[in-house]
């Protein structure tokens, strides 16, 4: 059997918690000693009082925070308990959305990487048949192929900031690709202000448009400066097998490197057009 009184270090062993975390709580006044020696200073805690710790412990394991847990306490009100476990949980579950939507940009992270390992080196065509895709895109002020790489930038910063004053989770700013519309791709006639990056299942829907389904004539490209030249030999490639441009010309950043020392991105892209065929 217990003693009634139990000196901070056994009090502490009890709880599987250390003397200082209870010096802490009485500093602040969270969990005070029932009894201190007046000649020794000596802290004694009532073994009753573990009732008081473990209500501490248990609201710690609610995701509260010391202050929290000390005004609510203080309180004594229950219907101010309840209030304050509302918004924990509110506020929890917007954690676990951001922590979800990291933790698939890490997955989809990886998936690129395991892609680009798999992928054909540049110059190859292939014909893919590719599922719809979700994308967030916007329209830029300038046509993309009138300028060099610097302009790209400022254009990325331009997607960026729409992102962030849409309240959009920064993790879908990566890989952006372009989209140059059918007409001007069977011209070649290289005009496109329409930037986009992919959209998960997290994303708002109202804000999302959809790249069709379908056969796909690709061409890989290793670099940003030649992928007016891969385009041409991908329209070029079209002609010769008798397959017909059905819609609209996608720049699709497979994965980039810039974890590498470079003054530019470094970046793998899949060009790519949906045709038909003639039966």
């Amino acid at each position: 059997m217990f003693h009634q009184y139990l000196k901070i270090g056994d009090m502490a062993k009890m709880n599987h918690t250390t003397v200082p975390t209870l010096r802490l709580y009485d500093r602040i006044g969270l969990l005070t000693p029932s009894h201190v020696d007046a000649d020794t200073g000596y802290r004694y805690y009532d073994v009753k009082q573990n009732a008081r710790f473990d209500m501490i412990q248990y609201m710690q394991e609610l995701g509260m925070q010391l202050r929290e847990i000390k005004k609510v306490l203080d309180r004594e009100d229950l219907d101010f308990v309840e209030s304050v476990l509302i918004q924990k949980e509110k506020k929890t579950a917007e954690e676990i959305e951001q922590l979800t939507i990291q933790q698939d940009a890490i997955r989809q992270a990886v998936r690129n990487i395991e892609r680009y390992k798999k992928s054909p080196k540049s110059g190859t065509f292939t014909l893919e048949y590719i599922s719809q895709r979700s994308i967030y895109a916007i329209n830029t002020d300038v046509n993309f192929y009138d300028h060099d790489l610097d302009t790209y930038e400022l254009i990325l910063k331009q997607l960026k900031s729409d992102l962030i004053a849409n309240h959009l989770a920064s993790v879908y700013y990566c890989n952006a690709g372009t989209i140059m519309p059918k007409e001007n791709f069977e011209k070649l006639d290289f005009i496109s202000n329409r930037i986009f990056v992919f959209a998960d299942s997290h994303f708002p829907s109202s804000d999302t448009q959809y790249l069709p389904e379908g056969m796909y004539a690709c061409i890989y490209c290793d670099s940003f400066s030649s992928e007016k030249q891969y385009a041409e030999e991908l329209k070029k490639i079209c002609e010769q097998k008798g397959y017909c441009i059905a819609g609209d010309y996608i720049c699709e950043v497979l994965i980039e490197f810039n974890v590498f020392h470079t003054e530019e991105r470094s970046m793998f892209l899949r060009l790519q057009v949906p045709v038909s065929f003639s039966k």
